[in-house]
């Protein structure tokens, strides 16, 4: 089923709150944009569909909602009023009929207005909290469902943001987000990092398109004190990997005076902050040149380059090598990309972080210590804690060492998560000292 919603804004009120009466369904244009002061159009679920949207959780599945003609006929991303199947509403969503979660809940009150002014509300919370968080001005100021903006990731990086819309409503939207992160927190630039898988997933395109300012090239990227040096545009993700800030301090503050291999270095977080510890001796591996020209380049301004050393090769390659040299180091770091994108390449990635704990432990020096990471959404804790068991049982076999769990972490806390999202805590982190 599907209506129509609309109302105006009463004055003062900052939340751009919508009181007034529906309109009857003769009134709706499903085509016309869905946002704050146009008609909402109103989606309804399935007898049941409403139940785990009434303990919390904020996603509304296809096979849940009432996918009538009108409902599919809803433009991807707009704004809709959902509800039961008998009428009651359950909030301000946004919609598209097209995968698998089909609506997102932005606010329970159903007369909410979504628009610049609601999403700079949420942005100024999410401002203040990762204020209270960070010393530096180099986080993720949004993380998605857990900030109340689904879909929508902002790394910031001092006077550059940069935007990830990574579902259809946050792509409708984008205007008003750009709007309201102006107010907020007045960036000088501004780079819509849009060329996620996920984006494919929505039915949206994929791309990297300067929104305001220039184009940002390479810059720094300051954490616990250490700068290291990114290129947003054309580096993994973001740019930056904020979500293990954390674990690198972590294992930087087992360093001083220790040898450390960074084994998927990347731009060389975690090899770097360890070398700034104090480190005495560091290799980096990676198999990107670009990335390990980042981490070259951020050592010798750290002063550190002479106790460093950057290799390009298979990540994997390159441990079989170390092995068969009898290379040993006190710490060693694994964080690999996802290995599972998605649940059909889960056994086959599972197998993959089994073999990294085994060749990673066989590296690690008599009474030293391994931090291994995944940040595969679809490896949970509890699977990839027996992975990681196994591979090390399989390096224990060989060399008959034991191995303790010293710490079982996850992504830093401007990485927040839905209570009832826990899915959405896709980094999973394990510090082991071995025998």
């Amino acid at each position: 089923m599907l209506r129509s919603q609309t109302a105006s804004a009463p004055p003062g009120d900052p939340a751009r709150q919508r009181r007034e009466p529906r309109q009857s369904a003769a009134g709706a244009s499903p085509a016309a944009p869905a946002l704050a002061g146009a008609a909402h159009p109103t989606i309804r679920l399935k007898p049941g569909g409403e139940r785990r949207l009434l303990q919390g959780h904020p996603w509304a599945y296809s096979n849940e909602v009432q996918m009538t003609p009108e409902a599919k006929a809803v433009p991807p991303g707009s704004p809709v009023v959902l509800e039961t199947a008998n009428g009651m509403p359950l909030g301000v969503a946004l919609f598209n009929p097209h995968p698998l979660v089909s609506a997102r809940l932005l606010a329970r009150d159903p007369a909410t207005g979504i628009d610049a002014d609601f999403i700079a509300a949420r942005l100024s919370a999410a401002l203040a909290l990762r204020e209270r968080l960070v010393d530096e001005p180099y986080y993720r100021l949004v993380h998605a469902e857990a900030d109340g903006l689904p879909g929508l990731v902002i790394d910031r990086f001092a006077d550059l943001a940069v935007v990830q819309a990574n579902t259809a409503g946050m792509e409708r939207l984008t205007p008003a987000v750009l709007e309201a992160l102006d107010r907020v927190l007045a960036p000088k630039s501004v780079l819509l990092r849009n060329d996620s898988a996920a984006r494919l997933l929505e039915g949206l395109d994929q791309g990297v398109t300067v929104a305001k300012g220039k184009a940002p090239g390479r810059i720094a990227v300051v954490e616990h004190g250490t700068t290291f040096r990114a290129e947003p545009e054309t580096g993994q993700k973001t740019g930056w990997f904020f979500d293990q800030r954390e674990n690198r301090a972590l294992v930087a503050g087992f360093a001083r005076g220790r040898s450390v291999l960074d084994a998927f270095a990347h731009a060389g977080g975690f090899g770097l902050q360890a070398a700034r510890a104090g480190a005495r001796f560091v290799s980096m591996i990676d198999r990107s040149a670009a990335a390990l020209a980042l981490a070259e380049a951020a050592a010798q301004e750290l002063g550190v380059a002479e106790r460093c050393a950057f290799h390009k090769s298979d990540v994997f390659a390159a441990l079989e090598h170390l092995a068969r040299q009898g290379e040993r180091f006190d710490i060693v770091v694994a964080d690999p990309p996802a290995y599972v994108k998605s649940k059909k390449d889960l056994q086959q990635g599972l197998k993959g972080y089994r073999k990294l704990a085994r060749l990673a432990a066989g590296l690690v020096a008599p009474g030293g210590l391994l931090f291994i990471a995944s940040c595969s959404h679809a490896v949970d804790a509890p699977s990839f804690q027996h992975q990681v068991a196994r591979g090390l049982a399989d390096a224990a076999a060989e060399s008959g060492r034991g191995a303790r769990i010293l710490a079982a972490t996850g992504a830093a806390p401007d990485h927040p998560v839905h209570p009832l999202l826990p899915e959405s805590a896709y980094l999973k982190g394990l510090l082991l000292a071995l025998d």
